[in-house]
């Protein structure tokens, strides 16, 4: 083991000891020495002791490894992956603390890499801070440079793992850390990061949560996994949310939850709290979704009254020759696309709520409009405000539908809740919707084999979607087919999808409301997991 330099001063111990007469100096400084020793024998006693803040059990066992790698000198590579917040990064700033007091006159450097600087790298710095804020080590460490954390000769180096990212000076003596491996490059990563132990042998530990089976912390664990068959020796600790919840109770109702709303299969689900992988890139609705989305209430084209409505438009383009519904249109214009309605009804209250907020949404019926002018748009769409009158009208004010909303807007006051799409609100969108179908909350009327009803089920059909690499796990989906019309069916046109989809956004208004204004907000999905925080 290294050579110590407790920080704990004679008097601390004297405060904490048992009462009675005063030992001698030399007896007092062997009592001091060997409490010491026995403190940082094991990572989870200093963490009883020294920073108060106990690892649980399934936090533990890994720590327990890589620190005996690290004094071994085996130099061997862990991958730890944890359900969200069950505490994996709060099991490497307590390895990072116990380490610096371990190498303090030694020396050493610890480095630990973050696809992000703000706020991923930030808050590894500061939650290794709050550790070393203890008995032993406050008035002792210190910041330097923004990036590094000294504790004596012991440092611990924080860098951004960002492609972008300038990265120098740093050497991994002692360790080297990937938090949320799964968003960093593999390219990054071998480029900047491994060579930092080219000289050392360090010890290596990758965290994170699963998601797709190509990123760097699948391709580590597949071949970790290779290596245990080898030699017998584990390297890869799981801790999925039903071990988590197992030793927290609290856990266990936050993740029931969020199945509750979001549903077993959705996407976020699988990888943030049961760590199952999924597909990059395929189809967005399986056949078990489609049959999720079926719903067994008939097509209404007209409402029962005092039910809450809520209408839901995706806007087209424009041309001077117009058409209502499907049509030949669309062969003569492949790229046109269609201003589509979906008219929506909230069931509210029991039995159709979801955590006693949340409705169901029913949809009662849909229109379509081939390159209609806007200008004709207009009162057809204000007609149909009067026919249902809706609690809200939501409607794409991204580009061409600027100023149907602005119209629209001004015309009906605050009951117009304007949507403008960018990729992040497209990929937001995207993973709510796929919640609301999941959970059961999104139904719609059985089929009456009307052109647009078909229309949609093709959409829903042939939507395909990719996740990109990094942080934030964007998705993109749509229907990427080329355009073009067979007489039955436009292949290309997402149109009734994206309007039935803005269903989604209603999940963060108040029901019921009467004549209330309404604000889209669209959280991040990964955020709206980790609202259980450790």
């Amino acid at each position: 083991m290294p050579t110590l330099a407790p920080t704990m001063s004679t008097r601390d111990w004297t405060n904490t000891a048992p009462t009675g007469p005063a030992p001698s100096p030399t007896r007092e400084r062997g009592a001091i020495v060997r409490a010491i020793i026995g403190w940082l024998c094991h990572v989870d006693t200093f963490s009883n002791k020294v920073t108060r803040i106990p690892l649980r059990t399934y936090q533990v066992e890994p720590a327990r490894a890589i620190v005996k790698s690290i004094l071994t000198g085996q130099g061997l590579t862990f991958a730890v992956m944890m359900c969200r917040q069950a505490g994996k990064n709060e099991l490497s700033a307590q390895l990072e603390a116990y380490l610096l007091n371990l190498y303090q006159r030694a020396g050493g450097g610890i480095v630990k890499a973050s696809p992000t600087f703000k706020p991923q790298t930030v808050n590894s710095i500061l939650r290794l801070c709050d550790r070393l804020e203890n008995q032993w080590n406050r008035g002792s460490y210190r910041r330097r440079e923004g990036y590094i954390v000294e504790l004596g000769h012991a440092r611990t180096f924080f860098f951004s793992a960002d492609p972008h990212s300038s990265v120098v000076g740093g050497t991994a003596s002692i360790l080297l850390e990937c938090d949320e491996a799964q968003d960093v490059q593999e390219t990054k990563w071998d480029k900047d990061f491994e060579p930092m132990t080219a000289s050392t042998n360090a010890t290596r530990v990758f965290y994170g949560t699963a998601w797709t089976s190509d990123t760097l912390l699948a391709k580590t664990i597949a071949h970790l996994h290779q290596l245990h068959k080898r030699d017998g020796h584990r390297r890869v600790f799981t801790y999925d949310a039903e071990q988590v919840g197992a030793v927290v109770p609290s856990y266990k109702q936050h993740v029931k939850d969020r199945v509750a709303k979001l549903g077993r299969q959705h996407p976020l689900i699988k990888t943030q709290y049961f760590l199952e992988t999924i597909d990059q890139s395929g189809g967005l609705f399986s056949a078990q979704r489609q049959a999720l989305m079926h719903g067994d209430h008939q097509r209404r084209h007209q409402p029962i009254p005092s039910r809450k409505h809520v209408l839901l438009i995706d806007v087209g383009g424009e041309d001077e020759a117009e058409g209502d519904g499907i049509s030949r249109q669309l062969l003569e214009n492949p790229k046109r696309d269609a201003t589509a309605l979906t008219v929506i009804e909230a069931m509210v209250g029991a039995p159709f709520t979801v955590q006693g907020q949340l409705p169901t949404y029913l949809v009662r019926d849909r229109k379509l409009w081939i390159g209609t002018r806007h200008t004709a748009l207009q009162d057809q769409i204000l007609a149909l405000v009067n026919l249902w009158h809706p609690v809200w009208l939501l409607i794409d004010a991204t580009g061409v539908g600027a100023g149907l909303a602005s119209f629209l807007a001004k015309a009906l006051g605050e009951k117009v809740v304007p949507v403008v799409f960018s990729p992040k609100t497209k990929s937001d969108l995207g993973w709510k919707f796929v919640g609301l179908v999941e959970s059961g909350r999104f139904q719609d009327y059985v089929d009456d084999l009307a052109p647009e009803t078909r229309q949609f089920w093709h959409e829903v059909t042939r939507c395909q979607y990719a996740v990109r690499p990094g942080p934030g796990h964007a998705l993109t989906w749509g229907v990427t087919d080329a355009p073009s019309y067979d007489g039955v069916i436009a292949h290309g046109h997402d149109d009734l999808l994206v309007s039935a989809a803005l269903c989604a956004l209603l999940d963060d208004f108040t029901w019921p409301v009467t004549g209330a204004s309404a604000v889209v907000n669209l959280p991040d999905a990964i955020a709206e997991i980790d609202e259980a925080a450790w």
